[in-house]
């Protein structure tokens, strides 16, 4: 397989984000030259363009779609607009500019918040259209799950190799740290952090702790969609996690473990949760790629944690 990729040309979107760059990571392990790599900058090269798209796909063997539009509770309430807006056009158009240019395959990352709210858990790839998705992020959710309408529709008309991966909630090193943005585990370490910076006795927390996420760290999720890229080639999505669920009230405690912070949770429970429960079932990208997540929530948490320490000790 190594010999197979080193020829090919990949195009990964979101290739400078903190996903991004794991998947590089990744793809050179795979035996791909660094060479062949192609990672389109926002500033150059903006998504939402169908001229961008159409540029950027030219020559290109392979994409990996991971670019998106995406935040935490907080910006998905203040930015719906944007988030439905940006997220399709940039998907839609590069999945038929890639199309239209020979591509020969096109993973597409999209997202857990596809799926309906009330999901029994774990969730399973069939329960994709089993109602709506919650509400605070159904407009990046439905606009994600639109482009394996896309790709499934142009496998069947086109015979176009499109796949669709369903990554469960990310975090790790060089994740989004910003206040106004950023998910809920970087959320958290940088509360945490700058609580015991200016010795505060508290900090406080969205909701009331009582929903459930599951975590994938960014290193595993890069390794499964490289896996994915060689390995699957059917129209169905697949999920990516660790099947670990645990609530975020526990995530809280175990962050503030980890960091060694000993004060009070303030639980803002005028502030949204968010979807009830979270949780995947893996057993479809352990059948049909051999991939299984390597590294536990603490391990984790401990390598972000420090990452984020290290960098803030910096500035």
């Amino acid at each position: 397989m190594m010999s197979v990729l080193a020829d090919q040309k990949i195009l990964v979107t979101g290739g400078a984000g903190f996903l991004g760059r794991q998947v590089i990571a990744q793809l050179h392990q795979a035996g791909v030259h660094p060479d062949n790599i192609s990672v389109p900058r926002s500033r150059a090269c903006d998504l939402r363009s169908l001229r961008a798209c159409e540029q950027a796909v030219v020559g290109q063997n392979i994409v990996i779609h991971l670019a998106a539009h995406v935040g935490g509770i907080g910006l998905n309430q203040a930015k719906p607009a944007e988030l439905f807006y940006d997220n399709l056009m940039m998907g839609t158009q590069l999945i038929d500019a890639a199309y239209r240019a020979g591509v020969e395959k096109f993973v597409c990352v999209g997202t857990i918040c596809a799926y309906p709210k009330f999901t029994p858990v774990p969730f399973q790839e069939e329960d994709l259209w089993e109602g709506y998705p919650e509400e605070t992020n159904a407009p990046y959710g439905i606009a994600k799950k639109a482009l394996l309408v896309q790709l499934q529709s142009y496998r069947q008309q086109y015979g176009f190799n499109g796949i669709y991966l369903l990554p469960v909630n990310l975090y790790g090193p060089e994740d989004n740290f910003d206040t106004h943005s950023s998910h809920v585990i970087p959320a958290l370490i940088r509360k945490v952090h700058e609580a015991q910076t200016a010795g505060d006795s508290q900090i406080e927390v969205w909701g009331d702790g009582q929903p459930t996420r599951e975590f994938l760290y960014s290193e595993d999720a890069a390794r499964g969609i490289v896996m994915a890229m060689q390995h699957y080639n059917q129209p169905e999505p697949i999920n990516l996690g660790t099947g670990f669920e645990l609530s975020i009230k526990d995530l809280v405690t175990l962050i503030c473990e980890l960091m060694a912070f000993e004060g009070e949770i303030i639980w803002q429970t005028d502030r949204p949760n968010g979807q009830p429960r979270r949780g995947l079932d893996i057993a479809k990208a352990k059948a049909q790629f051999g991939f299984s997540a390597k590294v536990d929530l603490a391990q984790g948490l401990q390598q972000t944690i420090a990452w984020y320490r290290q960098q803030t000790e910096q500035l």
